[in-house]
């Protein structure tokens, strides 16, 4: 099987998207975890666009282990600038399995997300008991054996769990992460991070995607963190989450909803054969 896709990547966060508007393909968990396999094609998800009567295109996401992920705040950027390129079009709004999301294609490869509110009740995120959702009392080992008791769930259209230390340097995030994903907490498994708040404006993070790994960035990672920060006092409605290749801009308004703004790749259009 021959099939055309493009690549693109926010922040190295990257996608493999295929275009099913006009003819569907039925892929088997097998063949998205080899299109996925760095050893393949490679990507942190694979992006379907399908089509949709109402708005401009619907997304299914699929990360790499295969599993569904409900949202991508990344993957949605990069389709966004996609589908602008394709019909001129400043505003593109897409249908997600979390809801529709509008995009704004702003110059020099910016676009800016509107993500919807956060969830933070315990049921919402979801967890198995009813905790207290701003601090989930988990324990995380340094790499000196120094123990951090916290954890602030949330839920921006997938579950995240955000641990606030005091220098992201010391901590192994494919190890925590690992661990905590499949903590029976989370009966959907979570995203996890770990934060430095540097400033009131600024926020340094390592990422673990549920059914990913560990990432070079990921949008619903830096939302998740700005809205923790800002439950927890740190920082204020705009902040930045700065990832290993560049920072995302977080705006929260007076609703909560969640703004996300940050540079998509060119994009690369490629062939795979099956």
């Amino acid at each position: 099987m021959d099939i055309k896709a493009f690549k693109m990547d926010g922040l190295g966060n990257d996608f493999v998207i295929i275009d099913q508007r006009t003819k569907n393909i039925d892929f088997s968990k097998k063949q998205i975890i080899k299109i996925c396999d760095r050893n393949f094609i490679g990507c942190d998800q694979l992006i379907i666009i399908k089509k949709n009567r109402e708005l401009d295109a619907g997304l299914e996401f699929y990360n790499s282990d295969g599993s569904i992920s409900g949202a991508c705040g990344n993957g949605t950027r990069c389709v966004a600038y996609l589908l602008s390129k394709e019909n001129n079009k400043k505003e593109i709004n897409v249908w997600t399995a979390s809801g529709t999301i509008k995009s704004n294609i702003l110059k020099d490869n910016l676009v800016e997300t509107q993500i919807g509110t956060p969830k933070i009740k315990w049921n919402e995120i979801p967890i198995n008991e009813n905790k207290n959702t701003k601090n989930l009392g988990i324990k995380i080992m340094d790499e000196n054996n120094n123990k951090h008791i916290g954890g602030t769930a949330i839920n921006v259209g997938n579950p995240h769990v955000v641990f606030f230390v005091k220098n992201i340097d010391n901590f192994n995030i494919k190890k925590i992460g690992s661990k905590i994903e499949n903590n029976k907490l989370f009966p959907e498994k979570c995203n996890v991070t770990i934060a430095e708040v540097i400033n009131q404006n600024l926020i340094k993070v390592k990422v673990w995607e549920r059914g990913a790994g560990q990432t070079k960035a990921c949008g619903t990672a830096a939302c998740a963190t700005a809205v923790a920060g800002n439950i927890n006092g740190f920082t204020k409605s705009t902040t930045d989450i700065e990832f290993e290749l560049g920072k995302l801009s977080i705006f929260l308004d007076e609703k909560n909803n969640i703004y996300m703004k940050g540079p998509v790749s060119e994009i690369k259009e490629i062939d795979i054969k099956l």
